[in-house]
């Protein structure tokens, strides 16, 4: 699976896991300290979230941030190797 592909799935997922909280983006941001106009671009594929953003957003929701990813073993081995990726990426 593609780069791209993975980090839609990661905001689509992101997305349906506050609706599943019954959350709205306002109080996603209250929780979490990201604002409200991030998580939209985040949802929107308009940004790529920090590594701590997806964090914050996650401990807001008290989801595991695993939750954001693919179940496949496979898959998991390919997300492991993205956010290591990014994190090499962003630090």
């Amino acid at each position: 699976m593609e780069l791209d592909e993975q980090e839609k799935y990661v905001y689509t997922r992101l997305k349906q896991e506050r609706e599943k909280c019954n959350m709205s983006q306002q109080q996603l941001s209250e929780e979490s300290g990201v604002s409200q106009n991030m998580i939209t671009y985040i949802e929107t594929g308009k940004r790529t979230p920090s590594i701590t953003t997806i964090l914050k957003l996650c401990n807001a929701m008290k989801i595991s941030p695993s939750i954001l990813f693919f179940n496949a073993d496979s898959e998991k081995i390919n997300a492991k190797h993205l956010i290591l990726d990014l994190v090499e990426r962003y630090m």
